[in-house]
């Protein structure tokens, strides 16, 4: 045993035992300094932007926060703000629609890069794939703002190209933009043109890092496209697709948010009223803040309870999680 315990000791060249090794983060800090130095700004950007304010939101909830009063000057109401979000009448129907919209867009999103991606990777011109990229790629660049400006003149009821060409065929025209049928299909649909190119860029980088001979492999025992895509891609896509599928999850209540705000009308506000908007008109316009911060704090801890069970389920059903 002594023997075995002496063998099992890592040693130098001269007999010496080897000096105990740094930290993995202190050893990836020294050697990929240059990538942590360019995460530096996003690092602070998140800290000053969004973990900071959650540790100053809480004591907001707390309080009758006033402007004048400032933030110790403010009336001391406990939990009453979450109360009254809880006990609102129409906080049931906001709820809803929140998650509807989420399950929906997560629907109608999840699958589509996936399958451009594989498409663009196995195109034969590169020259192709990257012009194809570049032109889904663009769209993400585009405000909210932008996206429901196009959104307007593609189907405004006097003068967009979709009623004008309906106008030209002698049909009536249509109001998509105040059409309560027409609004979910609209938001799905600007939402995934916005989104499309980012999600295939991500899953393209992951296809990237498959080994060609895998493929290579395959093809000699014989398995055909759809065989290589489940036997060889998905494999190797599922861990990016288990980070993306969690990930999205910490954003069930803020679904929406700028968009729905943009291409809300009070026609459609019955079925496209979601929480972010909800709070927008409750707590920003009638100037209620501390209701607001209540509203914001419930969407936070839940969106963090969310992503923490979606983590421990991908462990224990595909064996992977984020972390």
């Amino acid at each position: 045993m002594d023997a075995l315990r002496t063998r099992s000791k890592p040693r130098t060249h001269a007999g010496m035992e080897m000096p105990r090794k740094q930290s993995t983060l202190k050893r990836d800090m020294k050697h990929f300094w240059p990538l942590y130095v360019l995460f530096a700004p996003i690092a602070a950007y998140f800290i000053v932007f969004r973990y900071i304010p959650i540790f100053l939101q809480f004591p907001l909830v707390l309080i009758n926060y006033k402007i004048r009063d400032g933030l110790f000057g403010s009336k001391w109401v406990g939990f009453e703000h979450f109360i009254k979000l809880f006990t609102s009448f129409d906080f049931p129907a906001v709820l809803y629609n929140t998650v509807r919209l989420f399950t929906l867009s997560l629907a109608v999103g999840f699958l589509p890069p996936i399958i451009l991606a594989i498409l663009l990777q196995d195109m034969q011109s590169r020259k192709l794939s990257r012009a194809c990229q570049t032109v889904l790629y663009v769209p993400h660049f585009f405000s909210w703002v932008i996206i429901y400006g196009l959104a307007w003149s593609l189907f405004a009821s006097a003068s967009g190209i979709v009623n004008t060409v309906l106008k030209s065929f002698g049909r009536p025209p249509v109001d998509f933009l105040t059409n309560p049928n027409a609004f979910l299909p609209m938001i799905l649909g600007t939402g995934l043109w916005k989104t499309l190119g980012w999600s295939t860029i991500i899953y393209m980088a992951a296809l990237s890092s498959i080994d060609p001979q895998l493929y290579e492999a395959a093809i000699i025992d014989g398995a055909g496209p759809v065989q290589r895509i489940r036997h060889v891609t998905f494999p190797h896509l599922k861990p990016i697709m288990t980070f993306t599928l969690v990930m999205s999850l910490g954003g069930v209540l803020g679904a929406g948010g700028e968009q729905v705000l943009l291409c809300l009308q009070p026609s459609t506000l019955g079925i496209g009223d979601v929480l972010s908007t909800w709070v927008y008109r409750r707590g920003v316009v009638n100037m209620s803040f501390s209701y607001a911060a209540a509203a914001g704090f419930f969407q936070g801890i839940v969106g963090l309870v969310l992503v923490l069970i979606a983590n421990k389920a991908s462990q224990k059903l595909a064996g992977r999680g984020i972390w």
